[in-house]
C-alpha cells in the first residue's frame, strides 16, 4: 500500500483528489492539509511515501515545501499535481526534488500511475509542459532580482520595497530595471506579469 498525503489550499480539490485515489487499491491517502507550512508536521505524524503538492498554497509554496521535505524526508517521494502549468514552476519543481510534476485535469487513471511511478523514484511530467519548459529556457532573474519583484508585486514603492528588504532604493530600481529587460517588457507591473505567466516568481 502506497501512502498518501495531499496539500492543496482549495477544499474541493483536495477532497475530489482523496476520493479518486481512494479508488485504487494499492493507495491509501493517509493526511490532508490545506497549507503549505502544515506540512512536514503532518509527514511527522502520517509517514506517507509520497505527498501531493498544489505549487500555490497559503504559508509555504509547493516548490519550498519540496525543498524542505527533500532535507528533512528525503526517503518521501514528491508529486506536483497543480492548476498553474507553467514552465518556470517545472523546473524550479524539479530543482527542489519533485519527482513529478502534472497539471490538475490529468485523468484519474494517469494520477494514480503518476503516483505509483514517482513511488518507484521515476521521474513523471505533463508532456505538453515538458516540451513549453523545454523552448521557455531558465529564468533570466537572478534570486535577487525575483526577491524584488515578488515585492514589487503587490504595487509597493521602492521605498517600501528597500525597507522590506533591506536595500537601499537605488539597489531596488537597479533590480527591478534589470528585471524588466530581462522580460522585455516596459514596466514594473508587466514585468511582474511577464514573470509570473512563466512561472519565474
Amino acid at each position: 500500500m502506497i501512502r498518501l498525503l495531499l496539500a492543496d489550499d482549495q477544499a474541493l480539490v483536495r477532497g475530489a483528489l482523496a476520493a479518486l485515489l481512494g479508488l485504487e487499491s494499492d493507495l491509501e491517502v493517509v493526511a490532508e492539509v490545506g497549507r503549505g507550512d502544515e506540512v512536514l508536521d503532518a509527514v511527522a505524524r502520517s509517514k506517507p511515501d509520497v505527498v501531493l503538492l498544489d505549487v500555490e498554497m497559503p504559508g509555504l509554496d509547493g516548490v519550498q515545501v519540496a525543498s524542505a521535505l527533500r532535507t528533512a524526508y528525503p526517503e518521501v517521494r514528491v508529486l506536483m499535481v497543480t492548476t498553474f502549468g507553467r514552465p518556470g514552476y517545472l523546473r524550479r519543481a524539479i530543482d527542489a526534488g519533485a519527482g513529478g510534476f502534472v497539471v490538475k485535469d490529468t485523468p484519474a487513471r494517469e494520477l494514480a500511475d503518476a503516483v505509483r511511478r514517482v513511488h518507484m523514484g521515476l521521474r513523471v511530467v505533463d508532456p505538453a509542459l515538458a516540451t513549453e519548459t523545454l523552448t521557455a529556457g531558465t529564468s533570466p532573474l537572478t534570486a535577487r532580482e525575483r526577491e524584488v519583484l515578488a515585492a514589487a508585486a503587490g504595487g509597493a514603492t521602492a521605498a517600501v520595497i528597500a525597507q522590506r528588504l533591506h536595500l537601499s532604493e537605488g539597489t531596488v530600481r537597479n533590480h527591478l530595471s534589470a528585471a524588466i529587460g530581462k522580460t522585455s517588457t516596459t514596466t514594473r507591473a508587466e514585468a511582474v506579469r511577464a514573470a509570473e505567466q512563466l512561472g519565474w516568481l
